[in-house]
């Protein structure tokens, strides 16, 4: 029965090597009820601390907590079911903030479904074209750096709700924000601040406190805050600013589903953001699914799951959502709590479809400063900041990439900051793979006492070379080395590519105006010793029916006995017919 269902939802197009199989297909065959029991309570687990932060990420971004918690209903719920992963939850995060902010302040919340229905597309796209395996190229420096680049900008978006300052709009580009921070410092609320001090203080605590008491292990730190500083806002009346008086609660009812209302002259400028969106989404997804699976030993798929994120992303804005990815928190409180397939990450969807449903009234009472708090702590946790203390041990590139990447996002933009440093982390291996390509002059020793070998001046009449490394576009330059007037002229030129691993369209080039340039001087060119992948492209590109068959030799003694025969008076000790 399972083979056959397996096979109905399985679709594989050979031709375009499409192949779409969820996790979900792998797991239920040998589903247990014990299993159940464990995704149940994962589930449960994971959909009550996703509520929090659901609201306080939404409401950081500049939308309304409402829009937060269908975007975890909506994208948790197909990412769990259609997903690469086991035990990968999906929803927002707060990597998003600074990019969902951004478009919120400038182009507004429609437009920002119109730009993650978009970015849905592009990772729907990446995920039928394999490109999975591609966001894996990305430095681990760039990852850092915008990480936590991401993480400051957080901080400070926070600074205006845990403070209480009196700030209408707060600015999305960093230095006008500093500044109306600056200028609305005078406007603090003591109760606010208060409030947002406790919490963050005891969050921060949380997991010292959870060692001495053991029924705090039982329940998320996010949670406890939220549960704890809604009961001490609504008993000692406290005068701070609520979900309900900001938002009007959260509605008690499904959402309206539809389209939002753009125009396609709208789509022109959200291609940028929406770009963006899948970049970071699809890096974010893929990198909680590998930490995923060491901690419950097993493989994603990582074009399945960014086919899953785009299917994500497309359906949260009809639900009145937005950008949504893999959560690696809530993914990690997931595998703790027992969860080990998709069955959890779709529980977790359910609890809080219920949630809304029954108490949602009660989210009206929740107080921004607490949210902001939680949102404050999230962005300390997520930042690698020993990164930053380590830095001396690394190389100056290294540093570099790190710390341009990190202080473009902060100052910036995070797109321009990823773009810089891709560049950067590029040029650099660039310069590192033309240091490594070499190409050495061959004493020919054991023919250097053969007068035939030799002009009257001294100087050989036959040279050789040998190449290391990769003869690429930033390594090419090294082929006029072999011109150079200093290195005499011989009759013969002579290359080893024994060690030469690696040849590009440029590399080609090089190597065949070499030949041409040889030739002009009356000068034969003689390649020895290819490896598989520059054989095949000098053999491809027509170099070697130019260069002639006799001059392509197996290694290096071959080649000098080629030598002799194209040399004049140096037949002797060699067959004619070699």
């Amino acid at each position: 029965m399972w083979r056959s269902y397996n096979a109905a939802l399985t679709l594989r197009v050979r031709r375009m090597k499409i192949a779409f199989r969820p996790k979900l297909l792998d797991c239920l065959p040998t589903y247990t009820r014990a299993q159940l029991g464990k995704d149940i309570a994962a589930g449960i687990t994971v959909g009550v601390l996703a509520l929090p932060l659901a609201m306080a990420f939404a409401i950081a971004s500049g939308c309304s907590p409402t829009a937060g918690i269908w975007t975890a209903i909506v994208a948790g719920l197909i990412t769990s079911a259609l997903g690469g992963s086991r035990v990968q939850i999906g929803g927002p995060t707060g990597a998003f903030i600074p990019i969902v902010y951004g478009i919120v302040a400038i182009h507004g919340f429609a437009n920002l479904m119109g730009a993650t229905i978009l970015a849905g597309i592009f990772l729907l796209a990446m995920g039928i074209a394999r490109m999975g395996q591609l966001i894996r190229f990305i430095p681990v420096t760039v990852v850092i750096g915008f990480t936590n680049g991401i993480a400051v900008v957080i901080f400070l978006a926070q600074i205006k709700d845990f403070f209480g300052l009196q700030i209408d709009n707060l600015p999305a580009e960093f230095f006008h924000r500093i500044k109306t921070l600056a200028a609305y410092a005078h406007t603090v609320d003591l109760p606010t601040l208060g409030l947002a001090t406790t919490c963050f203080i005891f969050l921060l605590s949380y997991n010292r406190l959870a060692q001495t008491f053991a029924f705090m292990r039982r329940a998320p730190g996010p949670l406890v805050v939220l549960i704890v500083g809604t009961l001490v806002s609504f008993l000692f009346d406290l005068p701070v600013e609520t979900i309900g008086s900001r938002f009007n609660g959260i509605p008690q009812e499904l959402p309206n589903f539809g389209l939002p209302a753009l125009s396609i002259h709208d789509f022109g400028k959200l291609i940028s953001p929406a770009i963006t969106i899948a970049l970071l989404g699809a890096i974010e997804s893929l990198l909680s699914a590998r930490v995923a699976d060491s901690q419950i030993d097993d493989r994603h798929d990582p074009n399945q799951e960014l086919i899953a994120q785009g299917l994500a992303n497309i359906a949260a804005p009809l639900f009145g959502g937005f950008a949504a990815t893999g959560a690696i928190a809530r993914t990690t409180t997931n595998v703790k709590t027992g969860g080990r397939t998709p069955i959890a990450g779709i529980i977790h969807a359910f609890v809080l479809l219920g949630i809304v449903l029954i108490a949602a009234p009660l989210a009206s009472y929740v107080p921004l400063a607490t949210l902001s708090a939680i949102v404050m702590v999230v962005a300390i946790n997520m930042g690698e900041w020993h990164q930053f203390l380590e830095l001396r041990r690394y190389s100056y590139n290294y540093r570099i990439i790190l710390l341009a990447t990190f202080f473009v996002t902060v100052l910036f933009d995070l797109t321009i900051a990823v773009e810089l440093g891709m560049v950067l982390a590029s040029l650099f291996f660039i310069y590192r793979m033309s240091e490594l390509t070499k190409i050495e002059r061959l004493p020919l020793t054991d023919e250097a006492d053969e007068p035939q070998f030799l002009y009257p001046d001294g100087t050989m009449r036959v040279a050789a070379w040998q190449l290391f490394g990769s003869l690429f576009f930033g390594a090419v330059n090294k082929l006029e080395e072999l011109l150079d007037p200093r290195e005499g002229h011989p009759e013969v030129v002579i290359l080893d590519m024994t060690r030469l691993i690696q040849l590009d369209t440029t590399g080609l080039e090089g190597l065949e105006n070499l030949r041409d340039k040889l030739l002009k001087r009356g000068c034969t060119l003689i390649v020895c010793g290819l490896n598989s992948q520059p054989g095949s492209l000098l053999y491809r590109s027509g170099f070697i029916d130019h260069l002639g068959d006799d001059n392509i030799c197996p290694d290096l003694s071959d080649a000098i006995k080629r030598a002799y025969i194209l040399l004049p008076n140096l037949m002797g000790g060699f067959d004619e017919d070699y």
